[in-house]
């Protein structure tokens, strides 16, 4: 257990256990990881930060008005026809999501874990693994949001929103964001070598590319789409999708349910992976 310092009757500090629930795990004090990351934004780190937004909005541009001139109108959420620039900004938005959170949680992680030692001190004070886990996250979730915002942003810019529905694409492609960092942190963990990081890109790209994000789910066969239909950013492309021209179904909260799971078990696995690398 953590230890807390009390004051006995003479007024002398002690050092006393802390009886708290999952106190050995959890300080209560992820806002000093969290502060810790936005110093090293605002002195370094903030080109790089901002160059993630651009990626997606390439791909919309690109494709959604170059290619789309060729494509047309496809059939959106619900059948009804729209743009193709429609069709698929909501999923670059999700991707984008992705992109940011996975960033901050694996190369990000990566170094601060075998370079920096920076874990290993931080759990030398009172922080826990828990805290640890939720200041990193949060850091990632803040890019992610940042990447929602900005690409909203342009697309309403390119007249993409046409549903006050849409407002919520923000802070869904946060939850987005999180069901990826949550993972990405325990996954970054067991790597050892940058080689082994080249794995995590191995398996992004494909699910970037096949997930529905440019082309719907039934130009597959029917086996491909029960793989597709399991990856986490299949369900982020179809949620946005939904959000983006406010048609919901009973698939919005299987979508929505997928990734409070994610959530949960990735925050689990992910302290559950920081106590055993460096409370042994």
């Amino acid at each position: 257990m953590k230890a807390l310092t009390d004051q006995n009757p003479d007024g002398d500090y002690v050092l006393s256990a802390d009886h708290r629930p999952l106190s050995a795990l959890y300080a209560r004090n992820a806002r000093a990881v969290i502060e810790r990351g936005f110093r090293v934004i605002k002195s370094q780190n903030w080109v790089i930060l901002i160059s993630g937004f651009f990626e997606p909005v390439f791909y919309l541009l690109s494709l959604g008005i170059g290619l789309g001139g060729l494509v047309g109108s496809v059939a959106g959420p619900g059948g009804a026809p729209i743009s193709y620039a429609a069709y698929i900004a909501p999923a670059l938005l999700a991707v984008s999501a992705m992109n940011g959170a996975i960033y901050d949680s694996t190369w990000n992680i990566f170094f601060k874990m075998h370079f920096g030692k920076l874990y290993q001190s931080m759990l030398y004070t009172s922080l826990g693994p828990f805290d640890i886990a939720v200041g990193e996250i949060f850091m990632a979730l803040f890019r992610g949001f940042l990447y929602a915002l900005g690409f909203t942003g342009v697309m309403g810019l390119m007249g993409l929103i046409t549903t006050p529905w849409a407002l919520l694409l923000v802070p869904t492609s946060v939850m987005v964001a999180f069901g990826f960092a949550s993972f990405g942190m325990a996954i970054t963990s067991y790597m050892k070598t940058f080689q082994q990081m080249d794995i995590i890109t191995f398996v992004m790209l494909p699910m970037f590319l096949f997930s529905a994000t440019f082309y719907p789910l039934s130009v597959y066969p029917e086996p491909v789409q029960w793989v597709i239909q399991a990856l986490p950013l299949w369900h982020g492309v179809e949620l946005m999708r939904q959000i983006s021209i406010g048609v919901f179904s009973a698939a919005t909260w299987i979508h929505l349910t997928y990734y409070v799971v994610m959530i949960l078990i990735g925050l689990a696995f992910t302290t559950r992976r920081l106590r055993a690398l460096f409370l042994r």
